[in-house]
């Protein structure tokens, strides 16, 4: 395999040397950037946009043309596992995406099963060669997949919840079959991020979105573990190269050191945690991800900056950090900002990877 043009958030990942911090923002294509809006346009819906691997990869290029990113994101979605498995996705207008059949019947949850990456999730497979392709090693790729519970959530509630009902009267109620649903779930999303990696994923990461969502005992029996199960599935190396991952649990930093000790290589930070005080409790064992408030990029450039500094002073002199964002970037924010953010990465820290 070709070596990479620029491997600087791969060596992060791995807490090897870098001359500086590698930056990308999660969901860095997407709506806020007008030409993301006029591929959607053509795509005819957001499903047809996904599925398509030669829009996918239009619109995973899309923010590499305008900023110098140190990673591209497969352009995908996390429900794309769930649809495979026969519950009718689909977005209506204005709103979010929801499940024709959610699995509420005990028959429907013993029946489920984990589709086979290779047939019912072509699609993604192909998009991620393709998008590999066109990169010609200039950044890593990173592939990715929601959480069992973050999954479990939308196949159960049927559509995003405020208050996740369903799904926790199951846990309390009838934990059996949420741990069937969890388990089958879990499955699928090691045989279809291991998929990616064959398919060209250099990084894959695994977003917990709803995980903060649970009570402490629950969070480690019905989130971690699962996303534990699947580490230890993954392949670590493809090709002689290494294949790091990633664990973002939104609203997980009262959980750190359990994470930090789930396998995974790096842990993605949401912005309530200061990101210092990560790297304390986390002892250097994982690289850290993150965690610039989305909401500072509504400021002026000259704020952005300043914020940019506080993260970077935050984590300290040394490597293992990759500068991202607490949670993904906002459609209303103006793509100039996203452009400020990353020239302040790239100008603030080189200083920070200076032997001392």
């Amino acid at each position: 395999m070709s070596k990479l043009d620029n491997d600087t958030f791969i060596r992060a990942l791995l807490r090897q040397p870098t001359d500086y911090t590698p930056v990308w923002m999660m969901r860095q294509a997407g709506r806020y950037l007008p030409e993301y809006n006029q591929t959607r346009a053509r795509a005819g819906d957001f499903l047809s946009l996904c599925k398509n691997p030669d829009f996918a990869t239009e619109v995973t290029l899309q923010p590499l043309a305008r900023f110098p990113l140190d990673a591209a994101i497969l352009f995908s979605d996390i429900l794309t596992i769930p649809d495979a498995m026969g519950l009718g996705l689909y977005f209506a207008a204005g709103e979010g995406p929801k499940f024709e059949r959610p699995l509420r019947e005990e028959w429907e949850i013993r029946d489920l099963t984990a589709p086979d990456p290779g047939t019912h999730l072509r699609y993604v497979m192909d998009a991620v060669t393709q998008i590999r392709k066109a990169l010609n090693n200039q950044v890593p790729l990173i592939g990715f997949s929601g959480s069992p519970f973050t999954l479990a959530c939308y196949m159960i509630e049927g559509e995003g919840s405020s208050d996740f009902r369903q799904i926790k009267t199951m846990l309390y109620a009838r934990p059996d079959l949420l741990h069937h649903i969890l388990d089958i779930t879990a499955q699928a999303v090691t045989t279809y991020l291991n998929a990616q990696i064959e398919a060209g994923a250099q990084a894959v990461m695994i977003f917990d979105s709803w995980g903060g969502a649970l009570s402490h005992a629950a969070y480690q029996e019905f989130s971690l573990h699962y996303m534990q199960q699947i580490l230890s599935g993954l392949k670590r190396e493809h090709h002689g190269e290494r294949i790091p991952n990633i664990v973002f649990t939104k609203g997980g930093g009262l959980w750190l050191e359990s994470i930090v000790a789930s396998g995974c290589d790096a842990v993605g930070l949401d912005w309530t945690i200061d990101i210092g005080e990560a790297r304390r409790r986390a002892q250097d064992k994982v690289a850290l991800q993150g965690n610039l408030d989305p909401a500072v990029l509504f400021s002026p450039p000259e704020t952005i900056a300043v914020e940019v500094e506080k993260v970077l002073a935050s984590y300290g002199y040394g490597h293992g950090h990759v500068f991202n964002l607490g949670h993904g970037i906002s459609q209303f924010t103006p793509p100039e900002h996203a452009a400020a953010l990353v020239e302040a990465v790239h100008a603030a820290s080189p200083r920070y990877h200076t032997d001392r």
